[in-house]
């Protein structure tokens, strides 16, 4: 089969790889019909995630048809022939944290959880596609794909929508959900988003979702006017982070009390908001001394209003210096983070799918053969061509 591969930071290729066979008894094989780029792609892609190795798969955003099951999957949960989406994290559906809607946090299904042991204390879930640090998983950005523990891990989608009205359901759309979410957002409250790529869009949309008050979306206008453009129509207002200062701004907004929820939808490879912090991260990231580019998290921890909440959908992996603890201890913030809990959120999220409240295919921009993909991930990671969000297509 074609799949794309890892070959060294900032080289991806598509070569003729082994098709995935059944190893354990609960795998399925999936036919993939489509299968997005994530921005934490890029993380790999650039060499900030550990623990990639030559010929690994990347995707962890697929959907597909089901091909083939092993003899012990639960034929009354998942058949030969549905059409499903695969949450990114891989879920065992009996652990302690399974069995508390926990899904990313799995004890069980990380066959490799030394790294993750030895960098955070506990390893997170198998994630596929995401280095050893998650498991080693092949990737989703391929023409088939072995998904471990089908029966629970399989989500089975209606004929009636369309992949990309689905699709999303794999990792973004419940990652800006789950943002919101965790902040038991009330009426009267002003959320504001760092970052309007496809995670933010899903965050701005989902905080509308649950009743927020306003919500405001910061982005740099000069270098993405698309996604501040798309986000205007979602009924976000917005702040260029180049034009105007965002902790001026936000206060302004908010009568000088500061936004009740903020959300950093860039993760570790933000841009810096001046020219010496920029040049401080990069230096320090170029040194190995330090891992991540917190500028968004810096930020939103600083403008944030005393007692309020942060949220962290955007993606760390390490280590980050001149780390505000004081503003974020001395204004009595609460702290929500993590990888996304899928599984938790797909019976929802298709709910108000199939209701019409939201058609997650709003968010993309380009669709294009699997065997484009090294000119996808560049389209994307330089914001070509008004690209947001891109759909790989393996069949054509």
């Amino acid at each position: 089969m074609k799949a794309l591969v890892w070959c060294a930071p900032y080289k991806v290729q598509v070569e003729e790889v082994p098709d995935p066979a059944i190893i354990n008894r609960r795998d399925a094989i999936v036919r993939i019909t489509s299968t997005a780029i994530c921005g934490s792609d890029l993380h790999l892609v650039d060499g900030f995630i550990p623990f990639m190795q030559p010929g690994d798969i990347l995707g962890h955003e697929p959907m597909g048809v089901v091909e083939e099951l092993g003899p012990d999957v639960d034929r009354n949960r998942v058949n030969v022939g549905d059409r499903v989406v695969v949450p990114f994290p891989l879920g065992c559906g009996q652990c302690f944290y399974c069995r508390r809607q926990l899904w990313s946090c799995c004890d069980n299904t990380n066959p490799n959880p030394t790294p993750g042991e030895t960098l955070h204390g506990f390893s997170t879930a198998g994630i596929l596609g995401y280095s050893h640090l998650t498991g080693g998983f092949a990737g989703g950005q391929a023409e088939l794909l072995r998904v471990p523990l089908a029966d629970v891990n399989l989500q089975k989608m209606p004929a009636e929508l369309s992949d990309h009205q689905v699709l999303f359901l794999s990792d973004v759309f419940p990652t800006g959900y789950m943002a919101a979410e965790a902040c038991n957002i009330q009426p009267d409250d002003t959320v504001a988003v760092w970052g309007c790529g496809p995670v933010g869009q899903f965050a701005i949309r989902s905080a509308l979702l649950l009743g927020a008050g306003r919500v405001v979306a910061i982005d740099d206008a000069r270098r993405v006017p698309e996604r501040m453009a798309m986000a205007q129509s979602a009924g976000a207002e917005t702040i260029d982070m180049h034009d105007q200062y965002v902790y001026d701004r936000l206060l302004d907004i908010t009568g000088g009390i500061g936004p009740d929820v903020c959300i950093d939808a860039v993760g570790m490879e933000a841009h810096g908001y001046t020219a010496l912090e920029s040049f401080y991260d990069k230096l320090k990231t170029n040194l190995f001394q330090e891992t991540e580019r917190p500028h968004a998290l810096r930020q939103a921890i600083q403008c944030c209003r005393k007692g309020g909440t942060v949220s962290v959908p955007g993606v760390y992996g390490g280590f980050s210096d001149k780390f505000p603890l004081g503003a974020l201890m001395n204004k009595g913030l609460t702290i929500k983070t993590g990888q996304t809990h899928v599984h938790r959120y797909v019976p929802a999220l298709l709910e108000h799918i199939g209701a019409g409240r939201i058609d997650p295919s709003f968010v993309v921009t380009h669709r294009l053969p699997l065997s484009e993909a090294p000119r996808a991930y560049e389209l994307f990671r330089a914001k070509q061509d008004g690209c947001i969000k891109v759909v790989l297509d393996p069949a054509a």
